[in-house]
């Protein structure tokens, strides 16, 4: 019970920037001795820090807590074939560092990722939860799909690096996170949304259903390079795959693609469909929704979007960091 109190009393302190013992007390329903016993713990220990006092209404003047956005640091880490990306950032997911590991550590294996995890956290001893992100699919924390990547096949991350390091992890597929991080970044409201990425790994999409992640009775949801299109070809193969991210530009790919995008209209009938800036400008997506349109009516078509996958990306580990974060800090007595 003290934990789930912990809990919404930093998510509470956190959403509204400041609060009072009364304030508290009423918006999360729970004693007045309780909620100051729990504060004075949380101030001695610096979690929380002064706000000030409130005016006066004409009886003794009330203290208001702001939670201290340092007390802890999450870390978000994304691994791709040519590099690793990673992130530092404090209790409001403001930056503190980010950087980029040069090493194909997903062609190194675990030995080489954990070598440098453990750098970086112990140059950031304040770091208390760790989110990473795989091309691959993922179930409760275990690597069941990674293709061309077999040393991270059949790993269980979550469960390796929480006893390794003694702090909560997330695992999540890249995709997934992307289009968690494009939600929560621009606070959209109970929306569906297919997030589509032809990257180094094949193509992939994140789908979220009115706020929640779709992620399927095997973990399996999104991988749509494995979705039958004509010819005998998969999505995958009508792309014309090559060694590097798939070039949008040819006729086939633009009706490949307009294709993945009427199976999606009928099954799900999303708000938003959204692209890679790098992978696509204005023009080619005007030429998608038109071919797209003649395999369902228009008026069914989402909103086209473009946006920066790598930030969508990095905001959607932090948005689950931040979450096993908050769930995760024990140091409170």
């Amino acid at each position: 019970m003290k934990r789930i109190i912990l809990r919404d009393i930093r998510k509470t302190l956190l959403e509204y920037g400041s609060a009072t013992k009364v304030e508290l007390r009423n918006k999360l329903e729970i004693s007045f001795p309780t909620i100051s016993k729990i504060l004075t713990q949380m101030e001695n220990n610096g979690e929380i820090i002064s706000a000030g006092l409130d005016e006066s209404s004409g009886g003794r003047r009330a203290k208001r807590y702001r939670y201290n956005p340092e007390y802890r640091l999450g870390l978000a880490i994304f691994l791709e074939k040519t590099e690793t990306n990673y992130t530092i950032f404090n209790c409001l997911g403001e930056i503190k560092d980010q950087g980029k590991i040069s090493t194909v550590l997903l062609d190194s294996g675990l030995h080489l990722l954990t070598t440098h995890i453990d750098q970086i956290i112990t140059a950031n001893p304040k770091i208390s939860s760790m989110a990473i992100g795989v091309p691959g699919s993922v179930e409760n924390g275990r690597i069941f799909h990674i293709p061309g990547y077999e040393k991270f096949h059949n790993i269980d991350l979550k469960e390796y690096y929480e006893a390794y390091f003694s702090l909560p992890v997330a695992v999540e597929n890249d995709m997934n996170a992307a289009v968690l991080g494009y939600y929560h970044n621009r606070k959209i409201q109970n929306q569906s949304l297919v997030y589509l990425y032809a990257g180094h790994n094949g193509p992939g999409t994140g789908i979220l259903l009115n706020g929640d992640v779709v992620r399927g009775s095997t973990f399996f949801s999104g991988e749509v390079q494995f979705i039958p299109q004509y010819n005998n070809q998969n999505f995958l193969q009508a792309l014309n795959y090559g060694s590097k991210n798939v070039v949008i530009n040819g006729s086939a790919e633009i009706d490949a693609i307009s294709r993945l995008v009427a199976s999606f209209v009928t099954i799900i009938n999303p708000h938003m469909f959204i692209f890679c800036d790098n992978q696509v400008d204005g023009s080619l997506v005007e030429k998608i929704k038109d071919v797209s349109a003649t395999y369902v009516p228009s008026e069914h078509l989402p909103e086209f979007a473009i946006s920066d996958w790598q930030q969508d990306y990095l905001f959607g580990l932090q948005t689950l960091c931040l979450e096993i974060m908050i769930d995760g800090i024990n140091d409170t007595s």
